[in-house]
């Protein structure tokens, strides 16, 4: 029942990316994700395939670092494959450069090799900044915090546009030191809205470059 940060808050898209986004997730302030069945990529309900959750330290692809979270923490992603490689590809990656964060944050260190390996430009330095915050005040999470509600768009060949919601009403802040956790109740800022540009490296991997964040979007709420 406790809400984490802000996801690098502070970053900003091009204007360009933003009016992408924007009209890749159908910003309809009058509606929920629930009304929006007919485009949605991912849910919990849909039945299709979703990805992994992280504490199950499934074996990393070949030149791929592994992540690896804590027993008590967990992230959930709640997305279909669209059938399109290429933006299957970018989702799988979009998820990647969460769990890289996360990672970062468990380990309590920047230099890990996912951080770099699934995030770049503004995106890494904001991760860096992000990650440091919880480090400086001897932080981390539990619990569960869940991804849904993706939404794709390609850009040329080389680059995308993803948007997705977070719910972080079951993910709680945790001091390493007291062990305590700080349990504030769920509100409208539990619901995060994300706008995320990638990029596509030579080696074909899917690179988050910048993040923007809404706290308390109502596309997002239940």
């Amino acid at each position: 029942m406790n809400r984490r940060p802000t996801l690098l808050a502070a970053l900003a898209l091009t204007a360009t990316a933003a009016l992408t986004l924007s009209a890749c997730g159908g910003s309809d302030e009058g509606s929920s994700t629930k009304d929006k069945d007919s485009d949605k990529i991912a849910g919990a309900d849909t039945g299709g395939e979703k990805s992994a959750q992280p504490s199950e330290s499934a074996p990393a692809a070949e030149g791929r670092p592994k992540i690896d979270f804590p027993s008590d923490a967990k992230n959930v992603f709640e997305y279909e494959k669209t059938g399109d490689p290429v933006k299957d590809a970018v989702l799988a990656d979009s998820t990647l450069s969460v769990n890289s964060v996360d990672e970062a944050i468990f380990v309590g260190s920047t230099d890990t090799e996912a951080l770099s390996f699934y995030n770049t430009e503004k995106a890494l330095s904001g991760s860096i900044t992000y990650v440091l915050g919880y480090i400086k005040k001897d932080d981390t999470w539990v619990g569960e915090t869940r991804y849904f509600d993706y939404k794709v768009s390609l850009s040329g060949a080389n680059g995308a546009y993803v948007t997705y919601c977070s719910d972080e009403s079951k993910s709680f802040i945790k001091n390493k030191k007291t062990k305590k956790v700080k349990d504030t109740p769920t509100t409208a800022d539990s619901y995060v809205l994300y706008n995320t540009k990638l990029e596509k490296r030579a080696d074909g991997v899917w690179q988050t470059t910048d993040v923007a964040s809404n706290r308390g979007s109502k596309e997002c709420q239940p």
